[in-house]
Parts: C-alpha cells; structure tokens; sequence
C-alpha cells in the first residue's frame, strides 16, 4: 500500500504506545485512586463532549476530507479560505450548543437524578467540548496534508499523558476532584495548540484568507449537499456508539457507566490498527476516486481487510486469554475482597467480537463516504442508529450491562454486512479470499488450545505464560498461512534484523 502502509503502521505505533498509558489510567490508576462513581464521570464527560464536538462541526469535517485536494490543487495555500469558512460554521455551531444548554439546563438535571455527580459537574462538559471540537477541525486539515501520524500522536498518546499527570495529582492530594474535573475539561488544548503551529510551520496552511474564492463558489452546492448527508451520518454513527454511555448513566447510574467505559476501552484496544489506517487511507482514497483509480481503491480495501484483521485476531486473543487476569487485577486494586468488576468478563468477551468484526470489513465505511455513493454513507448510519437505539434500550433494561454488549455486537455485524453488500454489488469489491477464511478459523482454533492450558496461581506469570505462548504460535500461523504479508514483513525487518544486528555486532 505504499504510504499507506508505512505510515499507517508507524501511526500504529505512536496509538499503541497511547493505548497503553490509556489502559495504565483506566485499569490502575483510576481503580486505585477513584471510586467507580467518579470512574463514570470521567468517562460520561469524556462521551459528552465527543457526541456534542462531532455535532458542533455541522457536516464540516468531511468537506475538508473531500474537497480540500481541489482546494489545494486550484488554489494553493495561500488563496485557500476553506479553513476560515469551516471555523466560523464550528464556532456558529458551538454556539447553538451553550444557547440549548443554557435554555434546557432544567431539564437536563432533571434527567441526570441518577446521576447526581454529572448533573453538578455538567457545565464542565463545554469547554471540553470546546477544546476538542477546534482539535478535530485542525485534525482534518492535517490528515489533508498527510501529518495524520502527528495528529494521531497527539489525540491518542499525549492526552493520555497529561491525564496521568492530572490523576497522580488527584491522587497525591495535590488537587480536590473539582480541580481535577476542570483541568481535565481544558485537557485538549495543549494538543491543539500543538497541531496549530505544526500546520502554520507547513507553509500549506493559513487562516487569514477571508475571500471567498471561485473554487467555493462553483462547489458550494455539491460542498453543501455532502456536508448535510455525510454529517448526519457520522453524527448518527457515533450516536450509536456513545447511547450506550447515555443510557447507562440515565438509568442505572454513574458506578455502571465506570464499569461499562472499562469494558469498552479494553476492547477499543483493537481499533488502534484501524485509526491510524483511517487517518491515512482517506486522502488517498479521495485521491483515487477524483483519479478514477479504481484498481488502487480494490487494492486498498483488500490490504486494509488482510492487515486489520491480522492485528485484530491478535490483538483479540490476547485480551480474551487474560479476561480473568485482569478482573482479578481490578478486585485486588480496589481495595476490596470484592471489587465488583466481575462483570468485565463477559463483557469485554462480547464488545472486543463486535469490534472484531468491524475490523475485518476494513475501510469500507471511508472507501463509501470518498466516493460519489457518499448518500448511503448516511443512509447506513441513519439505519445503524434507528436499530440501535431501541435494541439498546431494550436489552439494557431486561438484561442490563450485558443485554447492552450484545445490542452493539448485533447491531455492528448487520451494519457492516450491508455496507459490504453495497461495494460488492455496486463496485465489485470483494477482499476476502480463501487464506483469510483459513486464517480465521485457525486463530479461533488456537485461542480455544490456549485457553485450555492451567493456569499458574501468580496473576503476572499466567499473564506471561498465556500471552507469549499464544504470540509465538499466533506468529507461527500467521507465518504459514501468510494472509497479510506486509504485517509479517514489517515484523521481520523491524524485530528479527535487529536482534540479528546485534548478534552480529557481538
């Protein structure tokens, strides 16, 4: 996949390393420092900010990922307004946002009484959203010109840092919860000042062009008609993400909605070779499409479904295998015989097979929305989030945590099953062949062998034991089979020269 490949596998780095300060805070620090409540808060004002920053955009974010080639290719930088113009709609809609808050604020505790913490602390939810929604618009530009793997960086690793840094301060009695609560509401405006001065130092970035060019005035139509159809649809799909969160905090409290975000991240853990992908296959695609290179978009989407779903069984494997590793973790750092996570297990189990299966379509959902089939991008979304939404209210309310697991596993395996159906019978792009249905069987076969061996009695070494049997195997059959020859070749020149390097040097 050429630049793909590279960098998305570079990003893959820079994410994990944030995924692993993430879990740092979320299994430990946060167990050993807050109560579930306060967990709860966190993630609620984290999924807040996240659904009302996406809103606040008003369908800009994927105008900037379409039309800013055409910008940049008629007009270069300098006479480029798209920035201007995306920033005053973010701001007008931010603005919608504190004029409903500030007129609904009534209704909006009343319905928070379950959770009484939010309610207090709700107003800390705005600048948050503030923050993030100008990171997410300076994000776009810099996914445009190809600095995806910095802004990934940013985005993924260094607000995990910074939110180390503000949970050791709670914790060591530095700051009260309050203070903790509103520093971490401004938490996003390091990385975006960050991500500022990356993209003015560029030289292909400005702000100060207010003119509207001849570009925006022939595109303005087709602009307009996208950003309404393809917004709506994101906002609806990361709606049916984060109802969820919603619906746990309105019916059955804060200390549920901290044991759901735990859940949730573990399994998120398998969506990091798919965000770095994303951040770089999007200009390429929109690239490809405006070109009519219709055999580079097939070879994408066939690279893409090979090498996530390699990362993806991996990565699934080793978090079932340690399940109970890590629910036994949590009950002991919580300081009670009974920690009350042992609800994790299924869980993590149902919600890590439901990202799984997102990751084995690939980017079929970036390949849609790039193309002139944009509209069923939002049909789609529209689709997932009308299943979703019931199901989810249903299940949560006659099975609780776990009725909700299997809602999204449900409602993600008929959303993707349709999207594949529309690039088959539209595009004929079809990306599996024979090795990955071998392939999957075999991971599937090998988890089961693994999982079977006994277990030692210290939680470290049944980590140790049951992680590096199943790597080494995993990498055994990945190695025979050889469904994703870029991962494995990636692998080998990156680990296996090395340590040949040094034995050599010795």
């Amino acid at each position: 996949m050429g630049i793909i490949q590279k960098q998305g596998l570079k990003s893959s780095l820079f994410i994990m390393i944030g995924f692993i300060i993430g879990a740092f805070n979320l299994l430990v620090l946060f167990p050993l420092f807050f109560s579930k409540s306060d967990q709860g808060l966190v993630r609620a004002m984290i999924d807040i900010g996240a659904t009302l920053s996406v809103f606040c955009t008003l369908g800009t974010l994927p105008v900037v990922y379409k039309f800013y080639p055409f910008y940049n290719q008629y007009l270069g930088s300098k006479k480029n307004e798209l920035p201007f113009i995306t920033l005053l709609i973010n701001l007008i809609g931010f603005g919608f946002i504190l004029i409903i808050g500030w007129q609904e604020k009534d209704f909006i505790i009343r319905k928070l009484g379950k959770s009484p913490n939010l309610a207090a602390y709700f107003n800390y939810v705005y600048p948050y959203t503030f923050f993030l929604l100008l990171f997410l618009w300076l994000e776009s530009f810099a996914w445009g010109l190809r600095k995806g793997v910095i802004s990934n960086y940013l985005k993924e690793t260094l607000v995990r840092i910074l939110t180390t840094v503000l949970i050791l301060a709670f914790g060591f009695k530095f700051i009260s919860l309050s203070t903790f609560i509103t520093l971490f509401s401004g938490i996003y405006l390091i990385p975006l000042s960050i991500l500022l001065i990356t993209l003015v130092k560029t030289k292909e970035w400005t702000i100060k062009n207010f003119k509207i060019s001849s570009v925006t005035s022939r595109l303005k139509g087709r602009m307009i008609n996208f950003a309404l159809f393809v917004f709506a649809g994101q906002f609806f799909n990361l709606l049916a993400k984060t109802n969820d969160t919603f619906l746990i905090f309105g019916l059955r409290g804060l200390s549920d909605t901290g044991i759901f975000a735990i859940a949730t991240y573990v399994s998120v853990i398998l969506e990091i070779p798919q965000r770095s992908l994303n951040a770089i296959a999007i200009p390429v695609l929109a690239e490809s499409w405006k070109n009519k290179d219709m055999a580079n978009i097939k070879h994408i989407y066939h690279k893409s479904v090979s090498n996530l779903l390699a990362i993806g069984l991996l990565l699934f494997g080793l978090i079932w295998l340690n399940i109970a590793n890590l629910v036994e973790f949590l009950n002991w750092i919580s300081n009670k015989q009974d920690g009350g996570y042992d609800a994790l297990t299924k869980l993590i189990f149902i919600l890590g097979l439901a990202k799984l299966i997102d990751l084995g379509t690939g980017v079929n959902s970036q390949i849609i929305a790039t193309s002139n089939y944009w509209k069923f991008d939002f049909y789609t979304n529209l689709f997932y989030i009308i299943l979703s939404l019931p199901l989810n209210y249903y299940l949560i309310n006659n099975y609780g945590l776990e009725g909700l697991a299997f809602s999204n596993l449900v409602a993600l395996s008929i959303y993707n099953s349709i999207r594949f159906g529309f690039l088959n019978k539209k595009f004929k792009l079809q990306p599996y062949t024979w090795r990955h249905g071998i392939f999957l069987i075999s991971s599937i076969s090998l988890m089961l062998l693994i999982h079977l061996l006994p277990n030692a009695n210290n939680i470290v070494l049944n980590i140790l034991i049951q992680s590096f049997t199943f790597g080494i195997s995993f990498y055994a059959l990945a190695y025979w089979i050889n469904p994703a020859p870029e991962i494995l070749n990636f692998f080998n020149d990156l680990i296996m020269n090395k340590i040949a390097g040094i034995f050599k040097r010795k």
